[in-house]
């Protein structure tokens, strides 16, 4: 097989009509760079830009399963018919194929891959509008990583969307349901597609944490995230029970009324004393956690968390996402299961500030034990963009 043929075609640039092309619009910040600083003339501004990108090379699923650990770059032949290695930034991924992955790669490994051939070039996002040609003789090489070592890479607590990404409609806000974790992870909330982190990275990543290996073990734990069935069940009961109590006395209880109340319904289910002295305590630690949430302005100053399912919601959005990446599912699915995620996050809230507390309130329970640390940060800093920043999913698609 001609090696020159692994390569999948790129999304074609331009209108309907090739008479009439309609304007290019970068798909991402990335791609804007680039194009500008092309436009310009500018190498090291392309290279600035390249420098904080994640890059992505084509690779045969097949292949990349049997050597995850190896990168095989092939040679690519452009429309010119120069030869180059070739290279495409996020926005720029074609569409998702079951056959076809992409690793992820940095312009630092690039600069440090063998590169003997003089007459073979650097080809990022090769015939489309965004694309670089750059020769790789050793001095511009050493260029390359010199860019690397001197521009910052945006880490993640940060809010990305791809332009030709869902902006509106059933999907989009399913995925603004999932937003939280795509903050954390500095990848666009508003794509599903090609990638979510690096195939190998991804694939990884829920072997070692979620212990899915395959399409059912997939489908396992996002059916247990979409029964609310993941997280631990004592936070939302000792929540209903305040509830219950604030709608049968006509405000809210006391504390110890609320604590005393949780007990007791727990004793009454046959919980063993240590679970019902657990109760208490959980009860003492969401009064606790619903403080500092209205000192820190997740909750407002009267404000309460009446359940945490959205934690689990949320993930569901993520973890379809995370099965699309690592082929273990296919887009419907996936598409499927982020829609009805957000349908169950509508049912069960009634806002997205109401959504985002329930969201840290359960996984500062499940993991944050009180020390107001990474997972408590991470949910404060997503919280914020999203209710303050003007390119918030938030602020254009209405909770109702």
């Amino acid at each position: 097989m001609n090696p020159h043929q692994h390569f999948p075609a790129f999304p074609p640039a331009g209108g309907p009509a090739p008479w009439v092309p309609a304007p290019w619009v970068p798909p991402s910040e990335t791609e804007q760079l680039l194009h500008e600083a092309g436009s310009r003339g500018d190498v090291r501004g392309q290279l600035a830009a390249l420098a904080g990108a994640e890059l992505y090379i084509p690779a045969p699923r097949a292949e990349a399963d049997a050597n995850p650990d190896t990168v095989v770059w092939r040679r690519h032949v452009g429309p010119a018919g120069f030869v180059c290695r070739p290279l495409l930034t996020r926005g720029m991924l074609p569409a998702w194929h079951p056959d076809w992955v992409f690793r992820g790669v940095t312009l630092r490994w690039v600069a440090e891959f063998g590169w003997p051939d003089p007459q073979v070039w650097l080809g990022v996002n090769v015939g489309t509008p965004a694309q670089l040609l750059l020769p790789a003789s050793p001095p511009d090489l050493a260029l390359w990583q010199r860019a690397y070592a001197e521009n910052d890479r945006p880490s993640g607590n940060r809010l990305v969307a791809l332009r030709h990404g869902a902006l509106h409609g059933p999907l989009a806000y399913g995925l603004a349901c999932g937003v939280h974790l795509a903050i954390g992870n500095g990848v666009p909330w508003n794509e599903v597609g090609t990638v979510y982190r690096e195939y190998g990275e991804e694939r990884e990543t829920l072997r070692d944490s979620w212990g899915i290996t395959g399409h059912e073990g997939w489908r396992r734990q996002l059916d247990f995230l979409l029964d609310a069935e993941n997280s631990p069940p004592e936070p939302d009961f000792v929540l209903r029970t305040r509830e219950q109590l604030a709608a049968a006395i006509g405000e809210l209880p006391s504390a110890d009324l609320w604590r005393e109340t949780a007990a007791g319904h727990a004793q009454d289910l046959g919980a063993d004393p240590e679970t019902v002295k657990g109760i208490e305590e959980l009860v003492r630690r969401v009064m606790r956690y619903e403080a500092r949430f209205r000192a820190d302005g997740l909750l407002p100053p009267d404000g309460r968390v009446r359940t945490t399912v959205a934690y689990d919601y949320g993930r569901a959005v993520n973890l379809a996402r995370w099965g699309l990446s690592a082929r273990f599912c296919g887009p419907a699915d996936a598409e499927a299961a982020i829609v009805y995620a957000g349908a169950l996050s509508k049912s069960a809230h009634r806002s997205w500030e109401e959504f985002s507390a329930g969201y840290a309130l359960g996984r500062v329970l499940r993991f944050d034990d009180e020390e107001y640390g990474t997972f408590y940060e991470q949910c404060l800093v997503a919280h914020r963009l999203l209710t303050e920043s003007g390119g918030s999913p938030w602020k254009h698609i209405p909770w109702r």
